[in-house]
This record gives C-alpha cells, sequence and structure tokens, in this order.
C-alpha cells in the first residue's frame, strides 16, 4: 500500500508540469508501482535503464546547450 501511495504522488507530480492537473499521472503512478512489484528484479532492472537512459540523455543536452552558448 505504501508503495502505491509512493507511486501516485509521483506521478502526480510528474503530471503536474503539463498544467492539466494531476489524477491521469497518479492514476499511473499507482499502476507503475503495482507493475514493477510484480515484475520483480527484471522490471527494476528496465525502470532503472530507462531513468539511466533519460538521464543520459538530458545530459547531453545540458552538455549541447553550454557548448552552444560559449561559442556566441
Amino acid at each position: 500500500m505504501i508503495g502505491k501511495l509512493i507511486g501516485a504522488f509521483i506521478g502526480h507530480r510528474i503530471d503536474r508540469r503539463d498544467g492539466e492537473g494531476g489524477v491521469k499521472g497518479a492514476v499511473l503512478g499507482a499502476a507503475a508501482a503495482s507493475v514493477v512489484r510484480r515484475a520483480g528484479p527484471i522490471g527494476l532492472l528496465l525502470g532503472g535503464a530507462y531513468v539511466a537512459k533519460k538521464a543520459l540523455d538530458r545530459r547531453k543536452a545540458d552538455r549541447g546547450a553550454a557548448k552552444g552558448a560559449a561559442d556566441i
């Protein structure tokens, strides 16, 4: 139950970024928490790989923006 609440909170915070509320994100976060729990280590590995990929993409974008600003 705590996992669903944490997942719902995180989903709500993510969905609020687009300015259209947070109900859909809360539901998706709660569902994701139960899917990861049932998938076990494979789900945890896939989730970690997804987060690492997003962090790497963001880092590359930040470096590209900083390099472009330095050229000006």
